[in-house]
Parts: C-alpha cells; sequence; structure tokens
C-alpha cells in the first residue's frame, strides 16, 4: 500500500533534483548535473577544523591551518559534506531562509558520510541554537532539522534544546575571525534542565554553515563548562578560508 502510494504521489507531483527543479527518478535526490557540481569537502584539509586546503603543504607538518595554529579551537574536531560556494549555497540558503526543510534529508547522508569518525564516538547530537527572536522569525532551527536527519541515519540521540541562545549576537557575515570570536563569546550556554545528559558525554555539534569556527568555539566552551567529556562538529557545509587559496 506504501509503495503503491508513492507511485500516485510520483504521478501528481513528479519527482524533481533538489537544486535546480529537473526530473530525478525519486523525491529527494540531486540530478546527475547537480551532484556532478556539488563540491564535497575532502583531503587534504586542516585536521583540526576540517577547512579544506588547496594543497597537503598548507598543513604543514602537523596538518592544521593558520587559524588552527594561530589558535587551537575548543572544540576536538570539526568536519563538513561541502563546500559553502555557488552549488552549496543552492542546497543551505532555502533550508536556512526559504522553508525547504526537506532538504536536510538531502544533505544528511552527505554529513554522515563526512562525519563517520566524528559520529562513532558521539555520545549525543546537539544542534547550534538560533536565539528565540530569529526562531520566531524562521519558525524553525535548521541546524536542529539537520541533527534529526543525522541522528536518524547515524543511530544517535539528539537533545535539540540543549543549548540556548542567552543574548542576540550582531550578523558575522561581514566581521573577521577575532570579531567574530568576541561578538559571540558568552552568547552560548548550556540550558539548566539538560546540563546532566551533557555531564560526560562526547557531544557531536551540529550545523548547517561553520565559517571561522567561532560560534562553534561558543558553543564547545559552553558544553565542556557543563561537563562535556569532548565536543565535535559536524556542519553541513564549510567556508573555506581564503588566505588558502
Amino acid at each position: 500500500m506504501r509503495e503503491a502510494g508513492k507511485r500516485t504521489l510520483d504521478l501528481l507531483l513528479p519527482p524533481r533534483c533538489a537544486a535546480c527543479d529537473n526530473p530525478v527518478a525519486e523525491q529527494g535526490q540531486l540530478c546527475a548535473a547537480c551532484f556532478a557540481g556539488t563540491n564535497f569537502v575532502t583531503d587534504p584539509l586542516c585536521v583540526l577544523c576540517g577547512v579544506p586546503f588547496s594543497s597537503l603543504e598548507q598543513g604543514g607538518a602537523e596538518g592544521t591551518c593558520p587559524g588552527c595554529r594561530d589558535r587551537p579551537p575548543l572544540f576536538r574536531q570539526a568536519r563538513a559534506a561541502l563546500r559553502y560556494d555557488a552549488q552549496g549555497r543552492r542546497l543551505i540558503l532555502p533550508l536556512k531562509h526559504g522553508d525547504r526543510i526537506e532538504l536536510s534529508r538531502i544533505l544528511a547522508p552527505m554529513m554522515v558520510r563526512a562525519g563517520m569518525a566524528l559520529l562513532a564516538r558521539a555520545d549525543l547530537l546537539v544542534p547550534v541554537p538560533l536565539h528565540r527572536q530569529r526562531l520566531f522569525q524562521r519558525k524553525y532551527n535548521q541546524a536542529a532539522l539537520l541533527a534529526y536527519a543525522v541522528g536518524r541515519l547515524a543511530g544517535r540521540p539528539v537533545s535539540p534544546d540543549a543549548l540556548i541562545r542567552i543574548r542576540r549576537t550582531a550578523p558575522l557575515e561581514e566581521k573577521s575571525p577575532e570579531e567574530r570570536a568576541r561578538e559571540v563569546a558568552g552568547s552560548i550556554a548550556v540550558r539548566p534542565a539538560r546540563r546532566s545528559r551533557i555531564d560526560g558525554r562526547t557531544i557531536l555539534l551540529i550545523d548547517d554553515v561553520m565559517t571561522s569556527g567561532a560560534t562553534a568555539n561558543a558553543c564547545a566552551a559552553a558544553l565542556m563548562e557543563a561537563g562535556a567529556l569532548a565536543v565535535d562538529v559536524l556542519a553541513a557545509a564549510r567556508v573555506p578560508d581564503p588566505r588558502l587559496r
């Protein structure tokens, strides 16, 4: 009956590519052209923050980027599925701003592949929180949708409200890494009722886009203060460091 219903739905609403709207075999797929044009984050990359390198030599003897060498992150490791380029934005921005919540189910398998090692040691998935005013405007937290989708695939529990924004921060897009760090410092805390779920556990922080790592660091600081054993980060997309071109 379920298969018959699926065929009926496909006749009424033919499956379309999530990125370009071209016909595909099944709902939730990318067409061949869009998949081929999707740039996944692969080696070489920073062993700590996961930012992609253009050559292996950029990591030096330790395999780390300039940012991590200057200021080691509070989180243990970060990984991302996609480069946040033109194609990555076509998958992320409609999820973030366009109510295309089904994109979380398309991005989740990519994230699971990128974060397999992190998921294997994670006790709990926690999404990066939105401030309540932004959550009211957007109606949902895209990081929480990704956390649920990844958790289902990887068989890991999710605590969607473990972290809270205790103050609203200014937009970070035009700020330098140092300005981002100052802006978000102290803006995130663990919800008191969720501290027992954090204490002594390895947390995998889930986000849609990772840029400088400032928000991830702020979240990691709050989680570690609440007793987390370690914090890793898994994002759908990673903004390349312009210093590494």
